[in-house]
This record gives structure tokens, C-alpha cells and sequence, in this order.
């Protein structure tokens, strides 16, 4: 596979997960002309390898081929326009926690890269994630190395909970905020980090969650 042309080149070597290395695979395929080859360097890490065939699969992009290097996998990913008509899923957020936060926006996220139409109803003391400068932090004892595990995590490619809401948006996701959560936990309109929120009560989201294929609770 040396001698194959390739339009562009992604290092991505040092994060695995999945999610942020996928996100910009994803944005510089869509740059590239139907046919064109990305060439993909990651780390060597099974789950990751495993990830990116399955959203190969899910989106029609062709996983052409990958191998093993000195220093961690290289992939050939040839870009294939396709509709994709994916399923709905709607998921439901309740908790502002560093480690609650991680499995909804992931899979959240990786929905929308396989082009599923997404739509998150936050509410309880998870609206304060939509705050300017909110930072979520760990609970119980382990709450005072809030900030040692968010750097952690920052260089496995766990990116903040406000920039996986942006990714979601860029991607076509759908936010709804509970108003009354807002009330309760003093979340101003004035204060959100995104703007053009639709902000509802409980009987709007269900109505999007009865055209939804997926019901996620967190």
C-alpha cells in the first residue's frame, strides 16, 4: 500500500478514542472529491481499528486497507459519497458529572457520525453544562482531582462536554433544554454557551421521541 496515491494525510496518533478521531476523518473526507483516499495514522489499539470499520460500513466509506507500523496503525480510507438515511435516536441527559457526562455525548456522537438524526433532551442539573464556562468535575472523594482527570482524558481525545455539544450541532444533532431545570439550577438564556436552543418542557420532547427509532436514558 506504499505506492497508493492519497489526496490527504491525518496524523492522529495519541488519542483513541474513537469519536475524536473519526470527527476528523469525517471533516476532511468531506473536503475530498468521491474516489479520493485518506491516509490515517493512529495508534495501534484494537477498539479503535474496530470503530472505524464499523463507521466505514455505516457511512460507505471503503476501509481499502490498514496495517501494523513501528509506531502505530495506518489506514486508507476511500471516500464514497452516499445518502445515508439513518435511524432517529433521541436520548435524554440528566447528570452534570465529569464521568456521567462521557457515555451519552460518545454515543450520542458516534450516532451522529453514522448519520442517525440526534436529538438530546437535557434536564435536571445537566443544563448547567450548556452554561459559559461550565467544567464538569468528578463526584464524591474524587472531586478535588476533577481537573488531573479531565487533562488525562484531554490527551486520550476525550474532548470537553461543551466541545462534543458543538461537534453534535456541526454534525446536525438537535439540543432541548428543559425550561424548568433552567429555573431550578439558574441556567439563564443569556448564559448559554450555544445559541438558537430550543427550549421545551417535556410533552415537546416526546413528541420527538414517538418519530425516534432509539430511545437512550442517562
Amino acid at each position: 500500500m506504499d505506492t497508493m496515491t492519497t489526496a490527504r494525510s491525518l496524523d492522529r496518533t495519541g488519542r483513541t478514542i474513537a469519536t475524536f478521531v473519526v470527527f476528523d476523518a469525517a471533516a476532511e473526507l468531506h473536503t475530498m472529491a468521491d474516489g479520493e483516499v485518506l491516509e490515517l495514522l493512529t495508534d495501534y489499539y484494537p477498539p479503535l481499528l474496530t470503530d472505524i470499520e464499523s463507521w466505514c460500513r455505516a457511512t460507505g466509506h471503503k476501509l481499502v486497507s490498514s496495517e501494523r507500523t513501528a509506531t502505530g496503525n495506518r489506514l486508507w480510507i476511500q471516500k464514497h459519497d452516499r445518502n445515508v438515511t439513518g435511524s432517529r435516536l433521541a436520548m435524554v441527559i440528566s447528570d452534570d458529572g465529569l464521568e456521567e457526562l462521557l457515555s451519552p455525548l460518545g454515543f450520542a456522537l458516534a450516532a451522529a457520525l453514522e448519520g442517525m438524526d440526534v436529538s438530546l433532551f437535557i434536564q435536571g442539573p445537566a443544563v448547567r453544562v450548556l452554561g459559559r464556562g461550565f467544567r464538569p468535575r468528578l463526584r464524591g472523594w474524587a472531586r478535588p482531582f476533577s481537573r488531573l482527570a479531565r487533562s488525562g482524558m484531554a490527551r486520550s481525545g476525550h474532548i470537553s462536554a461543551q466541545d462534543k455539544l458543538r461537534q453534535l450541532v456541526t454534525l446536525g444533532g438537535h439540543i432541548y433544554l428543559c425550561g424548568p431545570s433552567m429555573q431550578h439550577f439558574k441556567v439563564d438564556r443569556e448564559d448559554l454557551f450555544l445559541r438558537d436552543l430550543q427550549i421545551v418542557e417535556y410533552l415537546t420532547f416526546m413528541s420527538v421521541m414517538e418519530q425516534a427509532d432509539i430511545h437512550l436514558y442517562t
